[in-house]
């Protein structure tokens, strides 16, 4: 919005002093960090207060785990601090009419307020069970329903490719989105580019790391084209639905979810700037997507969201973000690696998530496989989601967050030079 307001105060009074700073990625990256942290933390506190005033506390099922007891009425729906503190600086720093900030903000809403409604049944309906399943689940796939149908019929979501490279992989000048040709230099090279309508994706730790939905058909590639939304709704549906019910498994722990997420945000953040410049995705030999670079802001405004709430929901935490938190953070991970195309790279990045959500899974299948079998339910586990099982073991919460932090880490790191590794 201030890049708008400070365009149009040049075009009618003339130039500004230090207006060009607006102009840069990296500044209003940086803006909108600072902003999402000062909000989090000056108003958190308010919010605190106003939900603890409110008596909007959490309830705690007695399940024998150590400092359990403490918790029990601790403000919950701390995740309308996130939820603030992100969409506050995105709305001030971001391009408004980027499809991709348009998208990714709708994504915040729409998760938010299918938490926030599983929240406030749990606590002023008094109903431990929440929001029904099915209604969250439909929840779910109308987002993914509607980032996936945008990303194929949107023409602001392009990939921008060498003519020569789109017409090698099978792409025509059908498939190009208006008749501009762009000339990048490489070297002594002089590169003519086009923005193409496609389903490519990138595949990590393959040389020739591009993948279009549409050659997996086994038809004619013509009219693969026009079905590859049979193979692309459904997978962007489960992932959203998946990294969102991960990240409310993975919330069960002070600063758990917190940590994990602003991790993953920050290492999207790096995705989006080198997607959406064209130096760094030719150097890099990754898809260049236009627009792109906006997503750096919101970003930026999510880790900068998800630090400043940790100032409150460290150990021991003043406020749990509920449901309103965590499936909005699922979310948003899930939407942002989406659109960037980088959706392959999940199951590494949120990797934490993943081993959560797998562990409840294999606890809940090998029970009842062995219920059937010897007529009682065994375990692997101590006790599900994986956190639980090492505060059974008698590890402090402090020390399994830190080394589910360490290990979000080290999965971020790993993401990143996916870039160079083939």
């Amino acid at each position: 919005m201030l890049i708008n307001l400070v365009e149009w105060l040049e075009a009618n009074f003339g130039h500004i002093r230090g207006s060009g700073l607006f102009q840069y990625i990296s500044f209003r990256a940086g803006a909108a960090l600072i902003l999402s942290l000062i909000i989090s933390m000056v108003f958190g506190g308010k919010i605190i207060n106003g939900l603890r005033r409110q008596q909007i506390g959490e309830t705690v099922r007695d399940l024998g785990l150590a400092g359990q007891v403490q918790k029990q009425g601790t403000p919950t729906m701390g995740g309308v601090i996130i939820i603030m503190a992100t969409l506050i600086p995105c709305l001030l720093m971001a391009k408004l009419d980027n499809v991709y900030v348009i998208l990714l903000m709708l994504s915040t809403l729409w998760m938010g307020f299918i938490g926030f409604l599983d929240d406030y049944i749990k606590v002023f309906r008094k109903n431990k069970e929440g929001l029904k399943a099915w209604f969250k689940i439909l929840g779910q796939i109308g987002l993914g329903l509607i980032i996936g149908i945008t990303m194929l019929t949107n023409d602001d979501i392009v990939v921008r490719m060498d003519v020569k490279v789109a017409n090698e992989l099978g792409y025509t000048e059908a498939q190009m989105v208006g008749d501009t040709i762009y000339t990048e230099k490489n070297g002594n090279q002089t590169i003519r580019k086009g923005d193409y309508k496609t389903n490519l994706t990138n595949v990590p730790f393959l040389k020739d790391n591009h993948l279009d939905y549409s050659w997996l058909l086994p038809v004619e590639q013509s009219v693969a084209a026009k079905w590859a939304w049979l193979l692309f709704v459904p997978l962007v549906i489960f992932i959203v639905t998946a990294v969102s019910n991960a990240a409310n498994l993975t919330d069960g722990l002070d600063g758990l979810a917190t940590g994990v997420s602003g991790i993953s945000a920050f290492t999207l953040g790096i995705f989006a700037y080198v997607s959406g410049n064209a130096i760094a995705s030719n150097y890099l030999g990754i898809l260049q997507l236009p627009g792109a670079s906006e997503v750096v802001i919101f970003a930026a405004s999510l880790v900068g969201a998800c630090i400043g709430f940790l100032w409150y929901n460290a150990f021991p935490a003043q406020v749990f973000m509920g449901d309103t938190g965590s499936l909005t953070l699922g979310g948003i991970i899930a939407s942002m690696a989406i659109l960037l195309r980088k959706e392959l790279l999940i199951p590494v990045l949120c990797g934490v998530f993943l081993a959560e959500s797998l562990s409840v899974i294999i606890q809940v299948m090998y029970f009842k496989y062995t219920k059937r079998k010897y007529g009682e339910g065994r375990r692997i586990f101590l006790m599900s989601p994986l956190h639980h099982h090492y505060q059974k073991k008698g590890m402090h919460e402090v020390k399994i967050v830190t080394r589910f932090w360490i290990v979000a880490v080290l999965l971020a790191v790993i993401t990143i030079i996916t870039l160079k590794i083939r």
